[in-house]
Order: C-alpha cells, then sequence, then structure tokens
C-alpha cells in the first residue's frame, strides 16, 4: 500500500521563537486510519494544522523537513489548494455555522467543488445515508443541535468536498462514549466503502487505537513511539501511561505522585 502523505522531519515554531513540533515524522497510506495520539499540548492539532496549512492564521510556520501528498511536495501550499487536492480538515470543537440550517451547513462543504447540481445532490444523499439523524434535523439551526450531532455535521460538511484525506481533530471530545462509539464506526464505514483516508487525533487513545491500522504518540512536539495500532494497545508503557492500566490493573495516578516506573523513551 503506497503512502497518500508523508510528514518528513518537520520543525514548527509559533511567532518566531515558540518551538512546538521538533522533528515530527509519520505517513498515511492510501485508503488507511493512522492515529495521533497524546495529551494535550503534545502537539497533534499542531501537526494537522501544518499538514493542511492552517499555521499562518495563527502565526506558525513549517521551518525545517517537508509534507508530501499525492507524490508532491506541499509543504506551504494555500489551504484552499489543499482542499482542492482532497485534503479536508475538521476542526476540533465541532465548528459549525450555527446560524445555518444542518443541510445549508453540509452543502458549505461543496462550495470549492463546481460541478453538477445533481452530484452534489447525490453526495448530500450519501451523507444523510451515513448520518441518519442529520436527515431528520436538516432543518434545524446547528447552532441548537446536540454536540454529537454538530460532530456528524462537521464530518458531513468535510465528505461533501470529496476528500482523498480527512484530517479529524479530536472527534471525540465532550461526547458520551456511546456517541464516540458511534461516530467512529461510521468514520470506520466511510474508509472501507469510500476509501477516504484518515488522520485521527485523539487523546482518548483506547477508542483511537480500536479503529486506527497504525498509530504515533506524541509528547512535547516529538514522536516517542510508533506502531501498529494492536501492538501498540499491548504496550506495557502506552498501556500505564495512556490507558491507566498496569499488569492488568488499574493506576490511580490521584494516589501516587510518581509512575511506578519512567517512560523507556525519556531514559
Amino acid at each position: 500500500m503506497s503512502d497518500l502523505l508523508t510528514v518528513n522531519n518537520i520543525e514548527v515554531i509559533y511567532d518566531h521563537v515558540i518551538l512546538v513540533l521538533k522533528g515530527v515524522s509519520l505517513s498515511v497510506p492510501e485508503g488507511g486510519v493512522v492515529a495521533l495520539l497524546g495529551a494535550n499540548g503534545a502537539g497533534k492539532t499542531t501537526t494537522l494544522k501544518a499538514i493542511s496549512n492552517l499555521l499562518g492564521a495563527e502565526r506558525g510556520d513549517v521551518t525545517k523537513g517537508s509534507i508530501t501528498y499525492d507524490g508532491n511536495d506541499v509543504t506551504g501550499l494555500e489551504p484552499s489548494d489543499m482542499v482542492k487536492r482532497g485534503v479536508i480538515q475538521v476542526m476540533e470543537g465541532r465548528r459549525c455555522f450555527e446560524h445555518l440550517s444542518v443541510e445549508e451547513n453540509l452543502l458549505t462543504g461543496a462550495y470549492t467543488r463546481g460541478g453538477a447540481r445533481q452530484a452534489i445532490a447525490d453526495d448530500l444523499e450519501m451523507v444523510y445515508n451515513y448520518f441518519p439523524r442529520l436527515r431528520e434535523r436538516y432543518k434545524s439551526l446547528a447552532g441548537y443541535i446536540s454536540g454529537g450531532e454538530q460532530q456528524m455535521v462537521a464530518i458531513g460538511r468535510a465528505l461533501m468536498a470529496r476528500p482523498r484525506l480527512i484530517l479529524l481533530d479530536e472527534p471525540s471530545m465532550g461526547l458520551a462514549p456511546q456517541l464516540v462509539k458511534e461516530i467512529f464506526e461510521i468514520v470506520a464505514r466511510l474508509n472501507k466503502e469510500q476509501n477516504v483516508s484518515f488522520l485521527l487525533a485523539e487523546q482518548n487513545v483506547s477508542i483511537a487505537l480500536t479503529y486506527a491500522d497504525t498509530g504515533y504518540i506524541l509528547e512535547n512536539g516529538r514522536v516517542v513511539m510508533e506502531g501498529e495500532a494492536k501492538a501498540l494497545s499491548e504496550n506495557e508503557d502506552v498501556k500505564e501511561f495512556y490507558l491507566g492500566v498496569s499488569q492488568g490493573d488499574r493506576v490511580s495516578f490521584s494516589d501516587t505522585k510518581h509512575y511506578r516506573r519512567r517512560k523507556r523513551w525519556l531514559a
């Protein structure tokens, strides 16, 4: 399986001073689901924004390394050009146009496409088939629907752009476990049935590794571990420091001042 996206040793600096990413490398194969894992502040969102070239709005720059998509160097390309090439980022926080209806939000995703009205109507029907709850709420203002439904709108809007790669930032944030499972199930179906590749940035390591093929763990702007999802989920360090499980027992960090052992990648 060839790589659709390759991030090669990138460094990101904000305001010409603050070093956020330090030599991050990763790849997303065509038709793959890759999890980008780590705690809040590890650099996951910055990595996604470096790929989609949204750093400029926050005074950030890729100062070293390169980003290759579909065989072409896209480092520093305009965000709109990335969208036209099929790279769509679903931002953290379920950002919808609150004053527009659910259906109007979905249709904004097709804005850059142009093309026949029938093709857009067909894709809208496809989105409703994956998210039947949105069909029921299509006239509702996006600002008045639930958080889970807003996340569905955000992913559905990305689908309307006919993406090849979706950068999905913290899809589980603030959602009930059952809704999280439902959304990840839909992601898995989209990957399998529509051949959409995904790069998922997630703090919820357990759910991400359940649905991903491979994963990368970020800490302090560096990739500290990578591998197949199954291998990562069975790794003792990952169990202890990210899943809260050590040798089959759940760890209560509130009862301990220090971890039982030092992380191997810091040794």
